[in-house]
């Protein structure tokens, strides 16, 4: 009984932080079925309404929610693909080949983790431009192929992995990207899948490069399609709630399909030196 009465603070404290991470989402859930007008009304209404279906097919008509949600599936996807090949090709690299300048090189690669993204928006763009990839699907993909803390995260987990195990497979008469598809993409299986959640929701979220690349609405991705239902004079809520119920929906997801691989694939990272 006296353990029960302990406990009861950091429950309370365990039952406020649930409340104010899920509060939000639940709104937002409640709001996407009711009307505009009854949104924000006094006292709020924390109960589902009968406008789901009316917001959804308002949202289509307004953004072509299907093919926004293409679009920005579709980059996402391929984004977190390249960059994860790219994160793992590099930080084998680093962690098991001997050459000249490698220490200089990875701390130049690291250096770069402190340049805040803001900074190369207008190079990038510029060369995007310049070669002609502006309102294309490339333009938003390639920029984020590479992916520095992917390459630190890949090299600090393939550190562990014996080259022992990687010699015999080489014995055996494995070329190098059969040891890496064979030996190491098996071992570093959590690791890639925390990674993936990270590239996937960078990607799936980002705004303001898709937002400057992008020049017809054809091209959208959700967040900027999104933006655009709030450059009005008024601003029907109950669409934007559906959009960005929609827009959390693939996260939550993908976080609960890979939540074992995530957490194990972050303290694997954490750990290794």
């Amino acid at each position: 009984m006296t353990r029960l009465i302990r406990g009861w603070p950091l429950t309370f404290v365990l039952a406020a932080v649930f409340g104010l991470c899920v509060g939000p989402f639940y709104w937002m859930a409640m709001a996407a079925t009711h009307a505009n007008s009854d949104i924000f009304s006094n006292p709020p209404k924390f109960y589902p309404g009968d406008q789901l279906a009316e917001n959804t097919r308002k949202l289509e008509e307004s953004i072509g929610l299907l093919h926004v949600l293409g679009n920005t599936l579709f980059v996402a996807v391929a984004t977190t693909l390249g960059a994860l090949a790219i994160s793992l090709l590099a930080g084998y690299g680093f962690a098991k080949f001997s050459f000249r300048g490698r220490n200089t090189l990875f701390v130049l690669l690291l250096s770069t983790l402190v340049i805040p993204g803001g900074v190369t928006i207008i190079p990038v763009f510029e060369m995007m431009n310049d070669i002609g990839l502006i309102d294309s699907y490339p333009a938003l993909i390639l920029p984020g192929l590479t992916v520095p803390f992917g390459i630190f995260l890949m090299r600090q987990s393939l550190l562990a992995v014996p080259d022992e195990l990687l010699d015999a497979a080489r014995v055996d008469g494995a070329g190098e990207l059969r040891v890496l598809a064979r030996v190491v993409v098996p071992v570093m299986r959590p690791v890639l899948a925390a990674l993936a959640v990270f590239l996937f929701l960078g990607s799936w979220n980002d705004f303001l490069w898709p937002l400057i690349a992008l020049r017809t609405p054809e091209m959208h991705t959700l967040p900027v399609a999104l933006a655009s239902l709030q450059a009005t004079s008024r601003t029907d809520f109950g669409q934007v709630m559906v959009g960005t119920a929609i827009s959390s929906l693939p996260m939550m997801v993908l976080f609960l399909v890979l939540q074992k691989q995530f957490i194990s694939g972050l303290l694997a990272g954490a750990t290794k030196g």
